[in-house]
């Protein structure tokens, strides 16, 4: 379901304009591409810094409502202020809902300590821990999720290991990407290393000397 916000549309851009809006505690922005004009706009402060804490913002189709109609968009870049921390300015991109996008979601493992490698003493290397993503916007999840329950020792999950909803897929070399990996030895292995070292040390000790009759 896409965010809908509301928007005025600035007749006057530039600095001093963009700092007179941020005294009455607004945020400048800005609406650009399909091949259309910039709009510059300005959103309610308060609630688009409450509207930021909604997880994978990013991924989100955004209906803007101007007095000029609505624009479909997404948002692509929030600035901050350096020491306050308060944001200073938003962009967004239109979009064509009817044409797939590329984004970026986290991932997430689930199941770690009942993983069947971890059991048996692996340790998990969670290296890659977000994935790039194309497909419609509307069905875009807020996070991938590895379920770790059956992954041993010495395997891995790729990209092309992920589940993904209907319709999205992975983005340009994301397949091959190894995202979580249990490392470790094995048991056996273990065992054996175990057993030739038992092995070598009897072959190393001094033999017996022979009783005296």
């Amino acid at each position: 379901m896409a965010i809908e916000i509301n928007a005025e549309i600035r007749n006057v851009a530039g600095k001093g304009a963009a700092r007179s809006i941020r005294k009455n505690s607004n945020i400048p922005a800005v609406i650009y591409g399909e091949k259309k004009s910039p709009i510059a706009i300005e959103l309610n402060g308060r609630d688009f810094e409450m509207l930021l804490k909604t997880p994978a913002l990013r991924t989100k189709l955004f209906n803007i409502k101007t007095k000029d109609g609505i624009e479909d968009a997404m948002l692509m870049d929030v600035q901050y202020h350096p020491v306050s921390d308060r944001v200073i300015h938003a962009d967004f991109k239109r979009i064509n809902v009817k044409e797939p996008v590329n984004v970026v979601v986290p991932i997430e493992v689930i199941n770690v300590e009942t993983s069947r490698g971890i059991k048996v003493g692996g340790v998990l290397n969670f290296a890659v821990r977000k994935v790039a993503l194309r497909g419609l916007v509307q069905i875009f999840p807020e996070k991938i999720t590895i379920d770790l329950t059956n992954l041993g020792i010495g395997e891995t999950v790729h990209g092309s290991d992920l589940v993904l909803p209907n319709g999205v897929e992975l983005g340009l070399h994301q397949a091959e990407l190894a995202f979580a990996t249990i490392g470790g030895k094995m048991a056996e292995e273990t065992d054996n290393k175990a057993a030739a070292a038992a092995a070598a040390a009897n072959a190393a000790a001094p033999a017996a000397a022979p009783e005296k009759k």
